[in-house]
């Protein structure tokens, strides 16, 4: 693989477990939470502690693979997680109604996943909508299968907010 692939990679690695577990969090949390300041303070605290743990577990995995740009891929993966997420909690930021602020939240996901995916799939040759879709079914699903249990759990555990 060569080193563009594996910064793709490494990007995409970032950005995907960004859309997927902030658009989660910040999903159950605007059902949870009335408070926009208190889901904008969650999603910061929740993408600092993410991001810095997806960097450093993707140098730690590069460096077991001998990979002498480790560094570098576990960099770029904290960086593109913490600006995906930049991105998700902009809305919340501008907005003060907080399910307007997720709809437009999850509608700026959907447009990160499609604009990387033309953008690898342009440098690489590939169908990118295929991945696009692809991308945006398992995003989908995690974030509504996280909003299931979240609901279950609250539920179970009696916490009313």
């Amino acid at each position: 693989m060569t080193r563009k692939l594996k910064t793709a990679a490494a990007i995409v690695l970032g950005m995907h477990d960004a859309l997927v577990s902030l658009t989660g969090t910040i999903g159950g949390l605007t059902f949870a939470l009335a408070d926009r300041r208190m889901i904008i303070l969650s999603a910061i605290i929740t993408s600092v502690a993410a991001g810095l743990s997806m960097g450093a577990s993707c140098y730690l995995a590069e460096k077991t693979n001998d990979n002498p740009h480790a560094m570098r891929a576990g960099a770029m993966t904290g960086v593109a997680y913490l600006g995906t997420c930049a991105f998700l909690i902009l809305p919340f930021l501008a907005v003060s109604n907080t399910h307007t602020a997720l709809i437009m939240s999850f509608i700026m996901a959907v447009v990160v996943i499609f604009a990387c995916n033309w953008c690898i799939g342009h440098k690489s040759g590939r169908c990118w909508w295929r991945h696009a879709l692809e991308m945006l079914a398992i995003c989908a699903g995690v974030s509504i299968v996280s909003f299931i249990i979240g609901e279950v759990a609250k539920n179970f555990l009696g916490v009313v907010i």
